[in-house]
């Protein structure tokens, strides 16, 4: 689960960093004349009363010295004035970039789980950094407010049971279809695979085959649509699972056309422009298939 919050993190982290920036160029004063300890505290406290989840806020002077103490989210104050914190990257990446930055997920020093802290450099009216604001966000909490999982409405509750009711209907579909496949094999025993006919074989490919691009599409849409997982990445997105499925389905049509080959070859040689038919189809599938990735993929390009 870890893991798969950062890797979430690296995809929605522009975003994270864009809402931060906001919030800061929104509250806290900047490039004026007197900038103040007590007028930036104010504001770094309206911030903590507006934003929900906030785990620390702070500020640090220029040489990377706390000044005043850190602000929790229970509103207690932790007295770490005069700490220095100069080695920290949100201090050192504000300083030598000079705007707003956010760092990777670290593990926090107040709970020990993952957190992101965003650093504000706030500059006087020559343009040199006095100060900088940080905040700290646990990584729960910014994937949450930069990548919602869904509508928290009641017509968004209401699509997300919808879909989870497909996506179970469909994974029994699958499972039936799994059992379906092995249960010609298990018929005939331990003891009697060299009985087992060539026709039951292509059959049996055939369900297992549509089984697997079933349960990849119950995947894809209970990580999209249930969990509201992050669809940036194209290797994770439905596209993926598009091209699984269209190509499960012309592998098992393919199956079904050859064995129609045999079946006709060897009982009905005048039935076997039926199977032509299939593999015209099948070869039809194909090349839409192939136009639609070729489509597609310059889409994701541009």
């Amino acid at each position: 689960m870890v893991v798969q919050d950062i890797q979430q993190f690296s995809e929605i982290r522009p975003k994270a960093r864009a809402y931060f920036c906001y919030l800061f160029h929104k509250n806290l004063p900047n490039h004026l004349p007197s900038v103040s300890v007590e007028s930036i505290t104010a504001r770094l406290l309206k911030i903590r009363g507006d934003l929900q989840g906030i785990e620390a806020l702070y500020l640090l002077d220029a040489a990377g010295n706390q000044v005043g103490p850190t602000y929790l989210k229970e509103g207690k104050c932790e007295e770490d004035a005069c700490k220095n914190r100069s080695t920290r990257a949100y201090y050192y990446r504000a300083m030598h970039e000079r705007r707003c930055t956010i760092t990777d997920p670290y593990p926090s020093l107040l709970n020990d789980e993952l957190t992101v802290t965003a650093s504000e450099p706030i500059f006087d009216e020559n343009g040199e950094i006095v100060y900088i604001a940080c905040l700290d966000m646990p990584l729960a909490e910014v994937l949450k407010i930069a990548h919602p999982m869904a509508l928290e409405s009641n017509a968004g509750r209401f699509f997300r049971w919808v879909y989870a009711g497909f996506t179970v209907a469909l994974a029994f579909v699958s499972l039936l279809l799994f059992v379906k496949g092995i249960e010609g094999f298990l018929s005939y025993g331990v003891g009697r695979i060299d009985s087992i006919e060539i026709k039951d074989i292509f059959e049996s490919t055939i369900l297992l085959t549509l089984s697997l691009a079933i349960f990849d599409l119950v995947k894809t849409l209970f990580e999209e649509e249930v969990l509201g997982r992050p669809k940036h990445d194209p290797t994770s997105s439905i596209h993926k699972t598009m091209v699984r499925f269209l190509g499960s389905i012309i592998i098992a049509l393919s199956i079904e056309a050859l064995m129609l080959v045999f079946k006709f070859a060897m009982t009905e040689p005048a039935m076997l422009v039926n199977a032509i038919y299939i593999i015209a189809g099948v070869a039809m599938l194909l090349l839409g298939l192939a136009v639609y990735i070729r489509f597609t993929n310059q889409g994701e390009r541009h």
